[in-house]
């Protein structure tokens, strides 16, 4: 096991481009030991209704807004039916959008830690707790 910030991440975005970046970029600097890429929301909400029943949430999850089939909101609306209010999860919605709607609808997101403009970058990481 290496000396990462995280045990384990999850990643959301339909962008393949931005997936392979961003994974490299989390790998890179040894943000967590297992990082898992998901295009699609409806498939992340299979894996973490999995994980919440075998006690193996990721700590992080990266979530994009703009995503056909679900959009980011949709896919936190879900998520609050798998959730405790107790969880620890850290939700940092990672987007391009600059849609002041969209900006308002995340600050008012008790499941939310941040907003993170696209690019994700080391800095970023570097600052997150």
């Amino acid at each position: 096991m290496r000396d990462s910030k995280y045990r384990s991440v999850l990643l959301i975005d339909d962008s393949y481009i931005d997936n392979l970046i961003n994974r490299k970029i989390l790998e890179n600097c040894m943000f967590a030991d297992d990082v898992v890429v998901m295009d699609s929301p409806v498939a992340a909400i299979e894996y973490l209704n999995k994980c919440y029943n075998e006690q193996t949430l990721p700590e992080v999850i990266f979530l994009d807004i703009r995503m056909p089939e679900m959009n980011g909101f949709e896919f936190l609306q879900k998520l609050k039916e798998i959730t405790t209010e107790d969880s620890k999860l850290k939700i940092f919605v990672l987007s391009s959008s600059l849609d002041p709607s969209d900006l308002r609808r995340v600050e008012g997101n008790s499941l939310v830690t941040k907003f993170i403009g696209k690019p994700l970058t080391v800095s970023v990481l570097e600052d997150i707790r």
